[in-house]
């Protein structure tokens, strides 16, 4: 086990697109975000899908599948070829794609594939994430908000960015009658607690890095929490590069 750095190794050469959902009302999955995962992928022909946050592989590759077709992408589940470590060494790009965090970390933790992974998106391979495959990319999955259905021998993860994303944000809805806690609550009370930033990015919102630019793309924005600060919220298009620089609390391993 050793420490995150402050900057990602590789982080020069790194090309994510996170996405804070895949599927959104009344459009075809994954259609509010093509053009931008279009422009991610740079006319690469094949993607690897990384199906293991859902139960059904078949199922969920063939939905990707379909949904890449208006773009001309071939889409080949990881869970199909009998080495799962060379699929991932030969990928032209990979996508993790959202459903239970929990299951999708034990999943490639047990399958050896963290490593890997994160080997090849720091010297280049393009990593498009969709919530849980985008909570994959921080140091930690401490802030998903999925319900922990397995254990998935530790919360540390990938480590590709350097800070908390949490997505699906809803902001508080001030006429609600409800007693539980908010997502934003939550949210602060992680941020009382560890002193990493959190971006948490509302439905239709993605976050795209190129080496060591980044921005807030689609068009809802999202919310910046920070220990010690009050939540500010964040526009559309608005440049974050410099939480790249965050120096994370967190230990990253395999």
């Amino acid at each position: 086990m050793t420490p995150a750095s402050s900057r990602p190794a590789g982080q020069d050469k790194m090309r994510l697109l996170l996405l804070s959902n895949s599927a959104t009302h009344d459009r075809p999955y994954l259609s509010h975000a093509l053009q931008a995962i279009a422009t991610h992928l740079s006319d690469r022909a094949r993607l690897l899908f990384v199906p293991y946050a859902l139960a059904d592989h078949d199922g969920y590759t063939a939905t990707v599948a379909e949904a890449m077709r208006p773009i001309g992408v071939r889409v080949e589940g990881l869970h199909r070829g009998p080495d799962p470590a060379s699929a991932v060494s030969s990928a032209e790009a990979v996508f993790v794609g959202g459903g239970n965090t929990f299951r999708l970390l034990r999943s490639l933790r047990r399958g050896g594939l963290l490593g890997p992974l994160r080997d090849r998106v720091r010297a280049g391979l393009p990593y498009l994430g969709s919530s849980a495959g985008t909570n994959l990319a921080c140091p930690t999955i401490r802030t998903t908000n999925d319900m922990p259905i397995l254990d998935p021998e530790g919360l540390d993860a990938l480590g590709l960015v350097p800070f908390q994303i949490n997505p699906h944000y809803l902001d508080p809805d001030p006429g609600s009658i409800h007693q539980g806690e908010t997502r934003a609550q939550r949210l602060t009370e992680f941020c009382e607690e560890n002193d990493v930033p959190v971006l948490a990015m509302r439905e239709g919102a993605w976050l795209y890095t190129d080496g060591e630019v980044a921005a807030l793309g689609g068009a809802s924005g999202g919310v910046l929490f920070r220990h010690g600060h009050q939540p500010a919220h964040i526009a559309a298009g608005t440049d974050v590069s410099w939480l790249l620089a965050t120096v994370p609390r967190f230990t990253i391993r395999d």
